[in-house]
């Protein structure tokens, strides 16, 4: 496999020392190529006012008002696959969810001294989102998404896509795989990102990483659907018989294989990454696969002619060959709302962000990963499967 698909299939350091150095200059270039994970803090600034400083997530297309929590899950019966000493693995999740009412805190974007750490600025922690902190889930039984984000990258860079599919009527499990970028947990503990160079010398280091990711999802989807009502979010009620898996990049390969391996997930999603284990066992579910640019390499895009090819149940491919790599995440997005883009490495624009407003790409990722979803968890009518549409005519049917 080349090296552009290798890259584009891990969002491997590069990606996200671009942004660094977008955002915060040369002081941050030696900062370990990762983004924050959220709190459940309320976004206040210090008089206890809403802060309102920087820029907000897009709004939703529901405008339907959406509740956000995180929790630290352990799963004791496996060890920790990046760090052999410790005996368990242990996440950190973000949560959004349909809630009935608007009212209350919203919950901060990420840590002032996280994002500080990583950029060398706070600005990012500026970034204002649109889900109230520990608001309750709407009453009824909701259908589940499982995230993944690229590697090197935090499930923050999901944010806008889960509270979008949030805002939609979904349950939305966002995972922060340990080892595999900076996680900071409950307390202020950041845990490395151990993981980060091992892609360029481990030629094993795709199947790992997604079967491991796999794991985490399937051990997250366990928690949420424990007999009793036990699960990790008060008063949140999961639907067992409507449950997706949807990553971008590295993440996108684990939620094919997650559904590979587990029959409680009944469609999956891939964003722009590469597929490091052969499909197999998918059983004739759904799978869409969106790319930017065909996967932009003969090598990316041979990858996924391959997968195409041993998917039997219903499949959709599209392209929307104006973004980037990173036009599936945050990433993109951010950028541009903070006004960085013009600071990036001139070699490196057009591979991570392409040409297409942040805005845009992401307006196209909600509606066809939101289509995808209507369509074979709850059953909706979804044309924009189906054939070229007059509202995101830059997108086209690969296959």
């Amino acid at each position: 496999m080349s090296k552009t698909a290798r890259w584009r299939s891990a969002a491997l350091p590069i990606a996200s020392t671009a942004l660094v150095l977008a955002l915060a200059g040369p002081a941050a270039a030696s900062a370990p190529a990762a983004v924050t994970a959220t709190t459940t803090a309320p976004d206040v600034a210090a008089d206890g006012r809403p802060d309102a400083s920087g820029p907000r997530v897009p709004a939703t297309s529901t405008h339907r008002p959406v509740g956000t929590t995180s929790a630290r899950l352990v799963d004791r019966d496996r060890p920790d696959p990046w760090r052999p000493d410790t005996p368990f693995r242990e996440l950190m999740v973000t949560f959004w969810y349909p809630t009935d009412s608007s009212r209350g805190a919203h919950a901060p974007y990420l840590s002032k001294e996280l994002s500080t750490a990583l950029y060398g600025s706070d600005a990012p922690a500026g970034v204002r989102t649109g889900a109230v902190a520990g608001a309750r889930p709407a009453p009824g039984r909701h259908p589940l998404v499982l995230l993944s984000p690229g590697f090197g990258l935090s499930r923050t860079t999901l944010t806008a896509l889960g509270e979008e599919l949030a805002a939609r009527g979904y349950a939305v499990a966002a995972v922060d795989h340990t080892y595999e970028t900076l996680v900071e947990f409950p307390g202020g503990r950041i845990e490395p990102c151990l993981a980060c160079g091992r892609e360029g010398t481990d030629p094993d280091f795709g199947a790992s990483a997604s079967r491991a990711r796999a794991a985490d999802l399937r051990f997250v989807l366990d928690r949420l659907t424990a007999p009793g009502g036990r699960g990790p979010v008060r008063g949140l009620t999961v639907d067992p018989g409507r449950i997706a898996a949807a990553g971008h990049s590295l993440g996108g390969a684990a939620a094919l294989e997650a559904m590979a391996e587990d029959r409680r997930i009944r469609a999956a999603a891939n964003l722009d990454g590469s597929v490091w284990i052969p499909p197999t066992g998918l059983r004739s579910r759904p799978v869409l696969l969106f790319s930017a640019q065909l996967g932009g390499s003969p090598g990316a895009t041979g990858n996924w002619e391959d997968t195409w090819k041993r998917l039997t149940g219903p499949r959709y491919w599209v392209d929307l060959p104006t973004a980037g790599h990173l036009s599936f995440s945050d990433e993109h997005w951010v950028v541009d709302a903070l006004g960085s883009r013009d600071q990036l490495p001139a070699d490196s624009g057009p591979e991570v962000f392409g040409t297409v407003r942040g805005e845009r790409a992401l307006a196209a990722t909600r509606a066809y990963l939101g289509a995808f979803l209507d369509r074979h968890l709850l059953g909706r009518p979804a044309p924009l499967l189906d054939r070229p549409s007059r509202a995101f005519p830059e997108v086209r049917f690969a296959k």
